[in-house]
């Protein structure tokens, strides 16, 4: 396995970046590949939130905090192809709508949206555009702390829960999932720790308790996901980014 071919595959997987030097692997490469890229999502995320936080610095400087958010959600979209939006919206559709494990499993492989999935996304989404605002209203530095933290912590979370809870279903998504174990999971917290360094340096105490409240809902939604559909799924994985996200974001956001 070539070096560079993890952390690659992980920016191609997780953005809509190009990445053209990727197809040099061969079809067993590529797959080994993305296999261990998992441990570099926490730094892609930092990648992410960097991008997302420097548009929202920038647009706040020329317009009001309720007009730059939106316009770094867009830009951020743009670049990940709203991958994990996608996952929020089908995963609250599914557990919302589905009453069996194969009702819930059949809803999330439908591309369409329905009460459920439009309502939890534009809840969700005008959350976490609700604490950037916030946080915009703040110092430039703390806010981009905060955001490039948050992004980084939720893909670290969508590893963790990999590594506890065994995928459902067939193809690549569970060959990659299903492989994911304690060496990746040491290899994303280190991959995470660029992105939450600065963070950790401002507010190591919110640090602390973003990390408890994180192993308290990873318990809890591991126990619902065993329940309902005996595993996770890529929807599951990608609500589980999104929500250790916002739990970041809230705790930045708390008292200020």
């Amino acid at each position: 396995m070539r070096w560079w071919a993890p952390p690659l595959l992980a920016l191609q997987f997780l953005t809509r970046i190009p990445v053209p030097i990727t197809a040099r692997l061969s079809a067993a490469e590529a797959r080994e590949g993305l296999i261990r890229a998992v441990g570099w999502f926490p730094l892609v995320g930092a990648l992410v939130g960097c991008v997302t936080a420097v548009v929202a610095v920038a647009a706040g400087s020329m317009w009001p905090a309720i007009v730059a958010v939106p316009i770094a959600l867009i830009v951020e979209a743009r670049m990940t192809g709203a991958f994990h939006e996608d996952a929020v919206a089908d995963f609250y559709d599914a557990f919302g709508g589905g009453y069996t494990t194969d009702d819930v499993l059949r809803i999330m492989k439908d591309s369409r949206v329905g009460s459920y999935g439009a309502l939890g996304l534009l809840l969700a989404v005008g959350l976490r555009m609700g604490l950037t605002v916030v946080l915009l209203g703040g110092e430039a530095w703390y806010a981009t702390a905060a955001i490039v933290a948050a992004a980084c912590f939720g893909r670290l979370i969508a590893v963790a829960l990999m590594a506890i809870v065994r995928p459902v279903g067939s193809g690549l998504g569970k060959d990659v999932t299903g492989r994911v174990g304690g060496a990746t999971l040491m290899l994303a917290i280190a991959t995470a720790a660029p992105g939450v360094a600065a963070f950790l340096l401002l507010e190591p105490l919110r640090l602390i308790v973003v990390v408890a409240v994180a192993l308290m809902f990873l318990g809890w939604f591991r126990a619902l996901l065993l329940r309902r559909i005996g595993g996770s799924t890529g929807d599951c994985l990608g609500f589980a980014a999104y929500a250790g996200q916002l739990i970041l974001l809230l705790a930045a956001t708390a008292g200020r």
